[in-house]
């Protein structure tokens, strides 16, 4: 299966820096062994974080086994679409990266929703 993003378009980078992705490989990649559908490219925020802690998941905590050193506001990571889709639903999303943010996210979250919360440019930069 090709892995594309949510225009239909090769699926570009999240992160090499932390390394994310289900596959480690930098792509919001995923395949059906993917139960958790790793499939939205976010920019975390410290209040998505708090949040997604308060769910269950600590993601700020480094895990020395699995090479993990917990994330920080501005990290980008293939979040679990259901997981975003959640802290939207809490007014707790993080912004996406579209281009990085594999299609198959579009099975539990809407274009339009996703299109709200996509990264823009501005004349600072980044948003």
């Amino acid at each position: 299966m090709q892995n594309v993003n949510v225009f239909g378009e090769a699926l570009k980078t999240c992160s090499n820096t932390p390394l994310t992705g289900y596959f480690r490989d930098g792509c919001c990649n995923t395949d059906a062994t993917d139960y958790g559908s790793h499939t939205v490219c976010a920019i975390v925020t410290d209040d998505f974080l708090e949040f997604s802690a308060q769910m269950g998941n600590d993601l700020t905590t480094p895990m020395p086994l699995y090479e993990f050193e917990g994330l920080k506001s501005g990290d980008r990571w293939c979040l679990c679409a259901s997981r975003w889709l959640e802290a939207y639903r809490a007014g707790k999303a993080p912004f996406v990266d579209l281009e990085a943010t594999n299609e198959q996210s579009l099975k539990l979250i809407p274009m339009e929703i996703l299109l709200k919360y996509a990264l823009k440019e501005n004349e600072k930069g980044l948003i």
